[in-house]
Parts: structure tokens; C-alpha cells; sequence
């Protein structure tokens, strides 16, 4: 028997205006026309914000790549997935009869879809306010804990430590160009994995810039590779 979208509102310490925005957010689309597609497709859209918008506030010295794979980290489907299990928001879904036999209340994707659709409504109906403080409070602790994570470590680090994983031999990082003015240099230096047949290369205003960028393309490059 599914809950009442009442006993959800309480646990999420949000008293919606119009309860009729909380109840399509927690409607799938095989139980009618009026479902929370549209509301999933706002959600995702304000999650990814507050989250940049968090990332860039807690980590001043970080770059565009870098901030770019936390918020991945934090909005992908699996952490999404974990909070919604959290809320036992399966237990709220509204579900067509074929689906709700088959187990769609309790895959990955269609939690995750479901959150990103309350927190649209939470916007639709309180504002960015309203939803960043939900937010806040259902993040709380991947938010807390992604300083420690392993997508903070810089990209030499990274590329160093994946190499050792393999068995594999350290890169070694070559300057080949040096241009610009003494107070405006520019370094353009290659990093190369011999055991993978590849090299990279990478600019910056320093050595140390120019060897994280040829890093950090590396990394990428032995990603795509799988």
C-alpha cells in the first residue's frame, strides 16, 4: 500500500503550499498523464545549480575539471539513488500495475528521476530558497564527505596512483616549450605513459600548470580506453 505524501513532507521538513505538487512528484508515468516527467526534468536542472553553486563557494582553488567531476559525483544516479532509499521514497511512488509487479519502485533510475522530481516541486512551490535548504539537508553528508574524496587529489597524483594500481610504470613529463616574457611564461609540457604507447600534452602559465593539464588529458584519454 503506498503512503501518504503526507508522512514524506515531514520527513523532508517541508510543508508544501499545494500538496497536488508533491503528489504528480511522486506519480511515474505508467500511472497516468499526469506524472512527474516534467517536474524530474526541473529538479535536475536546480539540483545541478545548487550544487555547482555549493562546489564553487567550498573550493575557491579548485578548477573548471575538477568541479565539474565533484558535481558528477554528487548528482549522478547512484547517490541520488541512495538518498532517495533513504527517505523510502519507493513506498510513496504511485505506479502503473505492470510496473509496480516488475519492481520499478526499487530500481535506481526511477528513484533517483522521482527526487530530482520532489525537489522541482519544492521549487515550484517554496523557491530556490526552499529548495536549497532541502537540498542542503538531504546532502548533507555526501556534501560533508566529498572533501575526502578521491576526485580532489590532483592530477599527477591521480594519474600516478592508477599507474601503481596497474603494475604499471611512473609517466614522465618533458617540457618541449617555453615562450612569452619571463613575467608572463608560457609552458607547454608532454606527459607520456610508456607501458600505454601514449602521450599528452598540456599548457600553463607554470611548469607545475602546464604538467597537471598533460595529467589530467592522460587520465582522460586512459578513460576513454576503459
Amino acid at each position: 500500500m503506498t503512503r501518504a505524501p503526507e508522512e514524506l513532507a515531514r520527513t523532508l521538513a517541508y510543508r508544501f503550499q499545494d500538496p497536488q505538487l508533491l503528489q504528480a512528484a511522486l506519480t511515474h508515468r505508467s500511472a497516468g498523464s499526469r506524472n512527474n516527467e516534467r517536474l524530474e526534468f526541473l529538479g535536475d536542472a536546480v539540483l545541478g545549480y545548487i550544487v555547482a553553486e555549493w562546489l564553487y563557494q567550498r573550493f575557491p582553488q579548485a578548477r573548471e575539471g575538477e568541479l565539474s567531476r565533484l558535481r558528477a559525483t554528487l548528482v549522478k544516479r547512484e547517490t541520488l539513488a541512495d538518498i532517495a532509499r533513504g527517505l523510502e521514497l519507493g513506498d510513496y511512488l504511485r505506479m502503473g500495475a505492470g510496473e509496480l509487479k516488475s519492481g520499478g519502485f526499487r530500481r535506481d533510475s526511477t528513484l533517483a528521476d522521482t527526487l530530482e522530481a520532489v525537489l522541482g516541486a519544492i521549487l515550484l512551490d517554496g523557491g530556490i530558497d526552499a529548495c536549497r535548504a532541502c537540498i542542503e539537508r538531504l546532502f548533507s553528508r555526501p556534501l560533508e564527505e566529498i572533501s575526502t574524496r578521491e576526485e580532489l587529489k590532483d592530477a599527477k597524483t591521480r594519474l600516478q596512483e592508477y599507474l601503481q594500481a596497474q603494475r604499471l610504470q611512473l609517466p614522465t613529463y618533458q617540457v618541449l616549450q617555453v615562450s612569452g616574457e619571463s613575467h608572463r611564461q608560457q609552458f607547454v609540457v608532454e606527459c607520456r605513459v610508456a607501458a600505454a604507447q601514449q602521450a599528452t600534452r598540456g599548457q600553463g602559465r607554470s611548469r607545475r600548470r602546464a604538467e597537471q593539464a598533460a595529467a589530467e588529458r592522460m587520465l582522460e584519454q586512459l578513460d576513454d580506453r576503459g
